[in-house]
């Protein structure tokens, strides 16, 4: 599962336990319908600052993580 698609579900999955409508997280989040919408739907060109104002509700948000990286030296 791709991080996109993590987000978008974990994101629908909080929205629904909370018992929010799409309308009602986006008013809360200070964003659009039309983005919490495509949030949902993993779409893949997302706001950064966007997606964290809707994370940040459920008391998260993205940021780096270092990922291991193998260098080939030839």
């Amino acid at each position: 599962m791709t991080n996109t698609k993590l987000i978008s579900v974990f994101v629908k999955e909080k929205r629904k336990k909370l018992g929010l409508t799409q309308p009602q997280l986006a008013e809360r989040a200070g964003v659009g319908l039309r983005f919490v919408r495509e949030l949902e739907q993993g779409k893949q060109t997302l706001q950064l600052d966007k997606v964290n104002q809707v994370l940040f509700l459920f008391g998260h948000q993205l940021g780096p993580v270092k990922i291991e990286r193998r260098v080939n030296d030839e």
